[in-house]
């Protein structure tokens, strides 16, 4: 087997069943999870009946490239969206969900034959395919620390100057994942002046676009901030999915789009790793990305449940309101996140994700520890349930 598979870590969730391992809940109290970032909001029925409606596609092998009107549906958005436009033919691919395309990019663009450009950067804490997707594909993790003296921002500075020849790929996460965190014009304009001196590539990861809390404020893209700032899409390519946006976790389906030559070369690689898209999920995603109103629809309930939880736990947890994503990352009395979300668990049958499972130690600290992950995904009543129960496990044990 592949020896580079003895580098990767235990899944943040695998380690939370180590953490209850042996642990008895509360039998009274009923279960809420917050853990996880699955939505529960119901999959709209019209995205269901138009899955109905393809099923005739189950007769065909789809092709990796997409049909013309799913790649027409996806620019379509990309332009309602963002303000660009894109060439349906050469810069916009249908991918089996945001997760597995940020993966199969790593392992596209690393040449692991050479010993130049083989370092992968990408926020600490993060999402765990990019670590897994940067190991795996013979390349060494960077992580850059994302800390509250600063905003959660990606503070380029602490890259080593020398590194940055050696750079093949920056993932970056806005809104991030777990801090919420918006990149602004200024923070790509930063970005995209390093890409000038170095000419590495950029993978932005934009699951959470869609979930913000004003509807007059949709956060800044990195497809809009390039063409903002004249960059175009030279090396940079944008991921997005509609498990959050449609509350379709389980259909698989997202998009890429960016740079036409990385995507031709992407479309390579796809072509021969079998990730074509179901001609019955693409029927579907037709169907989300041509609707809005049930956008709309789920960003009120993710702002419900933030106006009602936030007020709750503001006096027993430290954080700042999100600037979007469905997250509260906060900070927990005593730093011991492991032991919160244990003891919450045992005594309130309320699961939270210790933070120091989302990150790694670099510049000697883990920048997870002492924090939670909070997914208000359940709903409203469940959140505000929880909440309260978070409230009376802080104060018992204050």
């Amino acid at each position: 087997m592949n020896p580079r598979l003895n580098q990767l870590h235990p899944y943040p969730f695998q380690k939370l069943r180590e953490l209850f391992a042996g642990v008895t809940p509360n039998p009274e109290l009923t279960p809420v999870n917050l853990s996880i970032g699955e939505p529960k909001h119901a999959t709209p029925q019209f995205i269901k009946d138009a899955l109905i409606a393809g099923l005739g596609g189950l007769s065909n092998y789809p092709v990796t490239q997409g049909s013309e009107a799913l790649r027409q549906a996806m620019v379509a958005w990309a332009q309602r969206r963002y303000g660009v436009t894109l060439d349906p033919a050469t810069e916009i691919l249908p991918v089996n969900g945001s997760r597995e395309a940020l993966f199969a990019f790593a392992q596209a663009s690393v040449d692991s034959s050479r010993h130049g450009r083989r370092v992968i950067i990408s926020p600490n804490p993060f999402y765990q395919i990019y670590e897994g997707a940067a190991l795996l594909a013979g390349a060494r993790p960077f992580f850059l620390n994302t800390l509250p003296d600063n905003g959660f921002r990606m503070d380029w500075s602490r890259v080593p100057e020398d590194l940055w020849e050696q750079v093949n790929l920056v993932y970056v996460c806005s809104p991030g994942n777990p801090t919420g965190k918006v990149m602004s014009l200024d923070d790509w304009k930063e970005l995209f002046e390093l890409f000038d001196q170095h000419g590495f590539l950029i993978a932005a990861d934009e699951c959470y676009s869609e979930i913000y809390f004003e509807e007059s404020k949709p956060p800044l893209g990195a497809l809009t901030a390039a063409q903002q700032l004249g960059h175009g899409l030279k090396n940079l390519i944008v991921f997005n999915s509609l498990s959050k946006r449609s509350n379709v976790p389980g259909l698989r389906s997202g998009l890429v789009a960016g740079d036409a030559e990385l995507m031709k070369q992407f479309l390579l690689y796809r072509t021969y790793h079998g990730s074509a898209m179901s001609p019955v999920v693409q029927a579907a995603s037709i169907a989300a990305w041509n609707d809005e109103a049930h956008v709309i629809d789920n960003r009120r309930q993710y702002a419900e449940k933030f106006a009602a939880v936030m007020p709750l736990l503001k006096d027993v947890l430290q954080f700042e309101a999100p600037d979007a994503a469905f997250y509260l990352w906060a900070r927990v009395p005593g730093g011991d996140d492991t032991a919160f979300a244990r003891e919450l668990f045992r005594t309130q049958h309320v699961t939270v994700l210790p933070g120091s499972y989302l990150a790694r130690d670099a510049a000697n600290l883990n920048p997870g520890k002492g924090y939670v992950r909070i997914a208000l995904v359940d709903s409203l009543q469940a959140c505000i349930e929880a909440a309260g129960r978070i409230v009376e496990f802080a104060r018992e044990t204050a």
